[in-house]
């Protein structure tokens, strides 16, 4: 199984941008679609971004498409999500996760990082 370790995460004002990283154990991270969610205070987990495992596929949800960017390096298991023009509703602890099949579903993630948190303020 994948260790999955985020970092990134911290306090930014509207409009300000931040840049998480996921560092991933274990010889097969290439092989793996990697993905991110997010879940604010009092609401369910989200699906935000997934990436397959050359990085040539990705698959946004609507409400980051244009703002957030995913990336990866094989060569350096890690996974990226590069996040601007950040608003108040994107505060959340968000979450690294490699999937079984790239998907919004989290019934998909087989990995899961302990997440960090990110706080935007008005």
């Amino acid at each position: 199984q994948v260790q999955l370790d985020e970092s990134g995460g911290g306090l930014v004002q509207t409009g300000g941008s931040l840049r998480l990283s996921c560092a991933a154990s274990g010889r097969t991270f290439s092989t793996y679609p990697m993905g991110w969610f997010r879940q604010a205070p009092g609401k369910e987990r989200e699906f935000v971004v997934g990436v397959n495992w050359n990085g040539g596929t990705t698959y946004y949800a609507n409400f980051v498409k244009g703002r957030f960017t995913i990336s990866r390096e094989n060569g350096k298991n890690t996974v990226y999500l590069q996040m601007n023009s950040l608003k108040p509703e994107d505060t959340a602890v968000y979450y690294c996760a490699t999937f079984l099949v790239l998907s919004s579903d989290d019934k998909r993630v087989s990995s899961w990082g302990q997440g960090t948190q990110v706080t935007v303020s008005s």
